[in-house]
């Protein structure tokens, strides 16, 4: 079942209203293959939704409703949506988004009448006949466009099949051993892969209950766990650090949770969320919005901290196991122990990026799907993240993790994120400038990161400019964009360089 804000749906009560926006969606035109754009704060209409289009064969597209216009709008025209879903907040970003598409699409609010407009869309559903005949969509039709976040450039739209989703959310039960009276609490949005095919898709296929909250909230977390006894649940790390970080009056130590399952993590968040909170498993895993449910550490163990996890197979022995290699640049696998470009086949890859079949055919190298990621295997069988393949910086002769600076320094208390990059050097290659964005009320100085950087990396990883700024790019799913700080001479001219130090070391 789905409980929101203390209402409760059977999943026999959310494929009854299905049958209803089957029908609503029919009358408004929509056929297979036809897409519906969504941006809306998490709402049990979206489960609906999902539902129905699949019945169709219609291709749902969610967006973060937190987009800005102009956001939205690359991703409404470049999916060509004939109508737009939406809560009631960003509706005007989505009329603005939409007005001069080529063939303007529809706009619903999902909660609340439209002023001098349309009636909201729940009532209209309720104002249909059910229709329990249409059955379009099959297993290999395309069920849903994931954009990504466009750390690299612009989003790609990653297609996803009937037939995936479902496999993906039932290797999730598997992951995380969800049992049938499982409450899974959904706080990431529902535009989101991880909420999409685990949270929702593992509820339904364990048949369990599905929590929907509105939004994330760091300072009602516990509260709500406890509320609605929840026994599961799934964050990011940066929500989890949040949380570690709140105060311990917020705490509400009656909770229920029993399973989370996060990445990355390391041993700070893993003690404070074991011993503080009292959250007996935690699960790290790997995952990319192109290939869901690929890598996890196993819910029964061994846990290897810091790693990707191994294999993740499918409950049914039946279905292919994923396989991984890590890859040189010349395409052949390499050895154990050495870092290579992660490639990836799986029953649960995407079908490619709308509208973009050079994409799409970049990103296979003899049938092996290129994550971008460097990794490296154990003897175990654990993958281990490295970086972004994009996220190297080339400095004396040596190839740097721009994710390892970020790690290390980021770890200092004063510190709320920051990024590292890469900038053109006089000696040829690249320097490292690193962007750091202080705590509030903190007094945290360009020296002082430099003293935590020589305490915690190694002087060829020592960052020889530092600027502090108010905040820092971020893509819809609040990765940071290191692409948008480049070109980075503004940055460079406003930084403290460091040279003369780093050279007298």
């Amino acid at each position: 079942m789905v409980e929101y804000q203390g209402e409760v749906m059977t999943w026999q009560n959310c494929a009854d209203q299905a049958d209803l926006a089957v029908a609503w969606l029919l009358r408004r035109g929509i056929q297979a293959g036809d897409r519906i754009g969504l941006m809306a704060y998490n709402h049990p209409a979206t489960v609906v939704l999902l539902l129905a289009c699949a019945r169709i064969g219609a291709i749902l597209v969610p967006c973060n409703p937190e987009f800005e216009a102009r956001e939205a709008k690359y991703i409404f025209e470049h999916a060509g949506v004939r109508g737009v879903i939406c809560s009631p907040e960003p509706l005007s970003k989505v009329q603005e988004a939409t007005q001069h598409m080529p063939t303007a699409p529809w706009q619903v609010v999902i909660e609340d009448d439209q002023a001098g407009g349309e009636s909201s869309l729940l009532k209209q559903w309720m104002s249909c006949k059910p229709d329990t005949s249409t059955r379009a969509g099959l297993a290999d039709s395309t069920c849903m466009i994931i954009y990504t976040s466009g750390t690299t450039g612009f989003p790609k739209g990653v297609m996803h099949s009937q037939r995936s989703y479902l496999l993906t959310a039932e290797a999730f039960v598997h992951r995380m051993y969800l049992q049938p009276d499982e409450r899974l609490m959904c706080v990431l949005p529902l535009f989101h892969i991880n909420a999409l095919m685990y949270s929702l898709g593992g509820a339904m296929a364990c048949g369990g209950t599905l929590i929907l909250i509105r939004r994330f909230s760091a300072s009602t977390f516990w509260q709500q766990a406890a509320a609605t006894r929840a026994s599961e649940v799934n964050v990011i790390m940066s929500a989890a650090a949040i949380l570690a970080r709140r105060p311990e009056q917020e705490y509400d130590a009656t909770h229920c949770i029993r399973k989370m399952f996060l990445a990355p993590l390391n041993q700070d968040l893993l003690d404070t969320f074991h011993q503080r909170f009292h959250v007996p498993v935690l699960i790290e895993c790997y995952g990319m919005t192109e290939i869901p449910g690929v890598l996890s550490n196993p819910f029964m163990g061994p846990h290897k901290l810091g790693s990707m996890g191994c294999i993740s197979p499918h409950p049914d022995p039946t279905i292919a196991r994923p396989e991984v290699r890590i890859m040189g640049d010349d395409g052949h696998e390499l050895p154990v122990g050495e870092v290579g470009e992660l490639a990836v086949r799986t029953p649960t890859l995407m079908q490619g990026y709308f509208k973009d079949p050079e994409q799409t055919a970049a990103s296979f190298k003899d049938g092996w799907f290129l994550t971008g990621d460097l990794a490296r295997r154990d003897d175990g069988d654990f993958l281990f993240f490295f970086t972004r393949k994009k996220d190297i910086i080339r400095r004396r002769g040596e190839n740097i993790s721009g994710a390892e600076i970020d790690s290390a320094i980021g770890s200092h208390p004063d510190i709320l994120e920051c990024a590292s990059i890469g900038v053109a050097s006089e000696l040829g290659e690249e320097e490292i400038l690193l962007a750091v964005v202080p705590r509030t009320g903190t007094a945290i100085t360009p020296e002082m990161v430099q003293a935590y950087a020589r305490l915690h990396l190694s002087p060829t990883k020592w960052p020889r400019y530092i600027v502090m700024v108010d905040n820092l790019p971020h893509t819809g799913s609040m990765k940071i964009a290191k692409f948008r700080l480049k070109p980075a001479d503004n940055l460079r001219r406003l930084a403290t360089d460091f040279s003369s130090k780093e050279l007298q070391s």
